[in-house]
């Protein structure tokens, strides 16, 4: 089984989705399952992990009702304010829904670079583990070393670092990028997606070779056991149509063995959030 483990959906609004500039004119508008489904068909996947974009509580009721009418969404990583004093509250409440699987919150966009690290933000991490939720970790280099931090204060949580924490593709900075990605990778309970990178390398004139540096480091470092490919559809269409992002993936695995390349293509994301 083919799992795709990162993509969206929304209705767009171009106040709340003031992310897509207008250089993303080619995804400023709806993008739902009915887009989604023939794009998987096609390209041989088989299920699907609905990532929320926005962080409000209307999000992950959005996405929970979407993979209650579409079998192929097999799970949902939704958003909540972690930092909430009722947040065990709020768990046992969302623990009910059994397509919810985990949190993300957008921390590539929070001013300071240690967020992650906060008293309270923690404290909702904390409790996460006590219904098995899974935690997706969205961050840009520069906070990775606040993040090799935040890993090893939760050995008990399953963790899973999105888009490769988007290291410069585009500029091909590579090796503080990959000293942070080798340290972070010594803790076990921490995966890391093969996604996102189209965006990261220049939209008009990527080459699959750009990618490659970086798709070494991840599998040297996170091994094939801990490997999820992800195409970030929609936002993947700034630069590229879902056949080429999968490619981008298949074909750099397609030397490894039958079994490593099914976990990094599906296997790891059944286990990782209990499909």
């Amino acid at each position: 089984m083919v799992i795709d483990a990162h993509q969206h959906f929304w209705q767009y609004e171009p106040v709340r989705d003031a992310w897509i500039d207008e250089s993303m004119e080619v995804i400023r508008r709806d993008f739902l399952p009915e887009d989604l489904a023939p794009v998987l068909e096609e390209n041989g996947v088989h299920g699907c992990i609905a990532v929320q974009a926005d962080q409000s509580p209307n999000e992950t009721a959005f996405l929970l009702s979407l993979a209650e009418k579409h079998d192929f969404i097999k799970g949902v990583v939704g958003w909540i304010d972690l930092r909430a004093d009722n947040i065990s509250g709020q768990l046992s409440q969302y623990a009910q829904h059994p397509k919810l699987k985990g949190f993300r919150h957008i921390v590539q966009g929070e001013p300071d670079n240690r967020f992650i690290l906060g008293e309270h933000f923690c404290r909702g991490i904390k409790a996460l583990s006590q219904h098995q939720f899974t935690y997706d970790i969205l961050v840009y280099p520069k906070q990775l070393p606040a993040v090799e931090e935040f890993v090893v204060q939760f050995p008990e949580q399953a963790l899973i670092i999105d888009h490769l924490a988007k290291p410069d593709v585009k500029a091909g900075e590579l090796a503080a990028w990959a000293a942070h990605m080798r340290r972070i990778a010594q803790s076990p309970h921490v995966y890391c997606k093969l996604s996102g990178l189209v965006t990261e390398a220049d939209w008009q004139q990527w080459e699959p070779a750009h990618f490659r540096p970086f798709l070494e480091v991840a599998l040297e470092a996170f091994g094939a056991n801990r490997l999820l490919y992800g195409s970030d559809w929609p936002v993947c269409l700034v630069a590229a149509e879902y056949h080429e992002v999968k490619g981008i993936v298949t074909d750099f695995i397609s030397t490894l063995s039958t079994t490593e390349q099914y976990q990094i293509m599906g296997g790891n994301a059944l286990s990782f959030y209990h499909l």
